[in-house]
């Protein structure tokens, strides 16, 4: 099956969430910088999301170009986590509407680990879609990166109920460990 289409898709649904989050942001009522300053969390949270969903749009695109083919279950796998992707405009406007309060960042935490527990999945199920010998499944590896961030989207979430702002510095965390750019599909399709 061609994954062209499912890559297409993925693509356009990325675009959207970041649209629907930018369409979030409301100018202020007044004209003057001081105006400006309400917005400050809101903003702080749009970012946020925007540099995860860019994440996921990009190591997305890596894991499709080294991938071969597509089945049934890489299609549901997809879905998956585009659902889960779809909820951060949702997320973002809660947490950055209150000023990131305890419940809207567990929330938050919770569609992150999610979606980072979606991604895990789709990896697995597009790796078992390959034919032998495809150099997917050693690229991939044991995705550490992925099970850690996975770990401490968990610890923020109980922890958002105690202290708000050191879950939020988790989020920053992980998004800071998927900033850094990950070689291992690109080095090994090199060789």
């Amino acid at each position: 099956m061609s994954k062209g289409r499912l890559e297409a898709f993925s693509d356009g649904v990325m675009a959207i969430i970041i649209t629907i989050m930018v369409l979030e942001l409301a100018p202020p009522r007044g004209a003057t910088l001081d105006d400006l300053r309400g917005l400050g969390p809101i903003f702080v949270s749009y970012v946020l999301s925007f540099v995860n969903v860019g994440m996921y749009w990009n190591n997305h695109h890596h894991l499709f170009q080294a991938a071969k083919a597509v089945d049934g279950n890489v299609l549901w796998a997809n879905l998956h986590l585009l659902f889960w992707l779809s909820l951060f405009p949702f997320v973002t406007g809660w947490m950055g509407e209150n000023a990131f309060a305890a419940v809207p960042v567990a929330v938050y935490g919770v569609v992150a680990a999610m979606a980072g527990f979606a991604y895990f999945i789709l990896s697995q199920v597009l790796i078992r879609a390959q034919p032998a010998g495809a150099p997917l499944g050693e690229a991939i590896g044991g995705d550490t990166k992925g099970k850690i961030s996975i770990a401490l989207y968990l610890v923020a979430i109980p922890l958002a109920l105690i202290a708000a702002w050191a879950a939020f510095a988790i989020f920053v965390v992980v998004a800071v460990i998927w900033f850094v750019p990950d070689r291992r599909i690109e080095r090994t399709l090199g060789r």
